[in-house]
């Protein structure tokens, strides 16, 4: 359901392109890495999953369980609630841990949180909590990169502002982008390094950034 409706919502607010590396390869059991930079980045993300087939389980904060109807969905679809800074926390790599296991594509974002700044340029992905090299290390799943750019024109900084450019997207129809990179495996067995990690991100980010036609776009 919620990839249904990221389709359906997203061509609304923006003008979404999606492009994939020759090699890239979305084997089940696999784990899509994506940056993270405004409230709105995981609807445009769903939505080119959708795009590209894919419909994945997705490791979101806990506290979006408790909103109405939203939450409902969130459960009955087997979406993983992340609790930080809880000692609940490690359920979450439970449940993501078994969700691979079952063949599903589980959705993560390796910075755990959103940028802190207020202005709607592109920035590079902060750097990487150690969840998703653990997750890859403890179930041998291929990181899948995914960089989008774009989503913080729809929406981001003060509360206000958030509320002004979610209001305001339809009519001003952002570009936004977004690339899947080649999967990142695990060497002989041992361990994908967390700095591997973002850098794999970090470079699908860069090709998604360089697709928008905003001359405010910060390619760094």
């Amino acid at each position: 359901m919620l990839s249904r409706l990221a389709g359906a919502l997203v061509p609304a607010v923006g003008r979404l392109s999606v492009t994939v590396d020759a090699d890239a390869d979305f084997a089940p059991g696999s784990i899509v890495a994506a940056n993270h930079t405004s409230l709105a980045d995981p609807v445009v993300v769903l939505a080119a999953l959708r795009q590209l087939g894919v419909e994945p389980v997705v490791m979101a904060a806990a506290g979006l369980w408790r909103i109405p109807l939203l939450g409902g969905a969130l459960a009955r679809e087997g979406h993983i609630p992340v609790y930080r800074r809880d000692r609940r926390a490690a359920a979450a790599l439970d449940g993501a841990a078994e969700a691979l296991a079952r063949g599903r594509i589980v959705l993560i974002y390796g910075e755990g949180g959103l940028p802190r700044r207020r202005d709607v340029a592109e920035a590079a992905p902060e750097p990487f909590r150690t969840g998703l090299s653990r997750l890859a290390q403890r179930t041998g799943a291929p990181i899948i990169p995914l960089g989008q750019a774009g989503a913080r024109r729809i929406t981001s900084g003060s509360r206000a502002k958030q509320i002004a450019g979610a209001v305001t997207a339809p009519l001003r129809r952002p570009t936004l982008h977004v690339h899947v990179g080649a999967p990142v495996l695990m060497s002989e067995g041992h361990p994908i390094p967390t700095a591997r990690a973002h850098e794999a991100v970090t470079a699908a980010w860069r090709t998604a950034a360089a697709h928008l036609d905003e001359p405010a776009a910060r390619v760094e």
